[in-house]
């Protein structure tokens, strides 16, 4: 994996702007020791204009591309039309089927690209207010993650260079300016990030046509099929803004017509609260190839799936055995955790037409990586984060709220460093559990993909506890896993190739936006 390279922003000015020196990786700074460069500092603030930074011959763009944020209006439903902010854009070097359109739906152009590509992405904002855009899930430089710091105002441009080194997978994109991340969500801004390699193209997994996008969201629209974001009240404050309506895709009443053959669906839970118990409404299990992080070891079978705000998983499925004509749905079944209490549709399959045979899925899927807890530096005494609501309803993490370029003692970690990270789920006291309302925390880590390794739900309520722990998937990659209250969850994760400031948070965005968002710092 490369380090740090040459990551800018340029603003409509064109006065050249370049990440803090703190960021730059230790092969670079070794490079600038060599070549006779001034002292680096490291503190923790940021300075309005940053140093600049020369550039690096080795990060050539494979491919690149322009993203625009922008005000839209869309005849999403009968009627009046929808007025929508969301993301256009084109490649400008490289195959232009590397972004690929979801025809009338407001959600953003779906990337498709190689592991070990390099990709220049030209991400300019035309809204009227400050956005930065979060590769989520992917592993880059600090300069390239989307910190809020980094946020633009409308009609600036921000120019992010990195090299594709995660496997395979399902990642996306969403805006991450703070305070106004689920909003700016909620009215359109997401897509996909998809990441192919040759691991994955060699096991003949359905491909093309067979290889189906699913995102999943929730809205409240008026009358005027206008998006209403009202995140008022004590229950949504609580529990996240939860629509009346479910969009798949971007749309209402979601149907595919698909012929008698194997699929992958590729879902993402892009909701800003909602969780998702996900089934087919015949019973058949659901078998997983795939997490957050790419695809499993083996493929693992569940009678449902749990997917919480900012999860994906990818699923296999063979229609070869329905008959023409008839419809397989995929459902959302009702659970205890909040807005999932009653059961409704998600996507309608209507077999159109004959298919040919399709290979089965391999027993094998993929190799991974070995690490395991024994190479942790605190296998004893994990990395606590402790998950509560302080006072003025503002969700904190060991008691702290989000503060822009600020780390705590205990948030600087080492890189090349084993951790084992533990979010406690139990404290209860104060408003952190109204009259025993539910408040899971989907916990988010930048910059990094996590193994799973124990959940404690010896306090967690027996209901809700048992409406969703047959459908969780802890197998895997993973950059967000839900944390249900009353439980500690511990993962393992390692700091790779790059130092400075991340960001971790609760995945609720609105638990988010009011506090429940830390930076962790990696240090040399």
């Amino acid at each position: 994996m490369n380090a740090n390279k040459n990551y800018k922003c340029y603003n409509n000015k064109k006065k050249e702007l370049s990440p803090p020196m703190e960021n730059i990786s230790r092969r670079t700074f070794l490079k600038g020791v060599l070549a006779g460069s001034t002292a680096l500092f490291i503190n923790g603030c940021f300075p309005n204009l940053l140093p600049k930074t020369q550039t690096d011959p080795e990060l050539t763009p494979n491919v690149e591309f322009v993203i625009r944020s922008q005000e839209g209006i869309l005849p999403l439903f009968a009627g009046k039309e929808t007025v929508v902010w969301r993301y256009k854009g084109e490649v400008t070097k490289g195959d232009p089927v590397a972004l690929a359109a979801l025809d009338g739906s407001y959600l953003g152009p779906i990337f498709h690209v190689e592991r070990g590509q390099i990709v220049r992405i030209h991400y300019q904002n035309q809204l009227p207010e400050s956005s930065i855009i979060h590769w989520h899930g992917l592993h880059v430089p600090p300069e390239a993650d989307g910190h809020p710091r980094l946020a633009i105002d409308g009609g600036e441009t921000y120019v992010y260079t990195f090299e594709v080194t995660d496997r395979a997978g399902t990642y996306w994109y969403h805006p991450h300016p703070h305070g106004r991340t689920a909003k700016q969500v909620m009215a359109g801004m997401a897509g996909l990030f998809i990441v192919h390699d040759d691991e994955e193209r060699a096991l003949g997994l359905p491909a093309g046509q067979n290889d189906l996008p699913l995102v999943l969201q929730d809205r409240v629209i008026d009358r005027s099929n206008q998006f209403v974001y009202a995140p008022g009240g004590m229950m949504h404050q609580m529990t996240g803004f939860l629509g009346n309506q479910i969009l798949v895709n971007g749309f209402l009443d979601y149907q595919l017509s698909v012929r008698t053959e194997a699929y992958r669906l590729r879902l993402l839970n892009g909701s800003n609260a909602r969780i998702y118990k996900v089934a087919w409404d015949d019973g058949t299990p659901i078998t997983v190839m795939a997490t957050d992080g790419g695809l499993l070891e083996t493929p693992v079978v569940k009678p449902y799936v749990v997917v919480a705000p900012g999860q994906r998983l990818d699923i296999w499925v063979d229609f070869g055995g329905e008959p023409i004509g008839s419809l397989k749905k995929l459902v959302n079944l009702g659970h205890e955790a909040p807005g999932g209490t009653h059961t409704f549709d998600l996507v309608r399959f209507r077999l159109a037409e004959q298919g040919k045979l399709y290979p089965l899925l391999p027993e094998k899927l993929s190799t991974h990586e070995k690490f395991s807890v024994d190479d942790a530096v605190n296998t004893n005494q994990p990395r606590l984060f402790t998950l509560a609501m302080g006072r003025g309803m503002r969700f904190t993490i060991n008691g702290r709220v989000f503060q822009m370029n600020q780390t705590a003692p205990d948030e600087s970690v080492r890189l090349n460093d084993i951790e084992v990270w533990e979010f406690d789920n139990t404290v209860f006291g104060g408003m952190g559990m109204m009259g025993g309302m539910s408040v899971p925390h989907p916990m988010h880590i930048h910059g990094l993909q996590f193994r799973i390794l124990s959940r404690d739900q010896s306090r967690v309520d027996r209901w809700l506890w048992n409406s969703l722990a047959d459908g969780l998937i802890d197998d895997g990659w993973h950059d967000t896993v839900l944390v249900l209250p009353g439980e500690r969850v511990r993962v393992l994760v390692k700091f790779e190739d790059y130092t400075g400031l991340y960001l971790y948070h609760c995945h609720n965005l609105e638990h988010e936006d009011m506090g429940m968002m830390r930076n962790y710092r990696i240090t040399a």
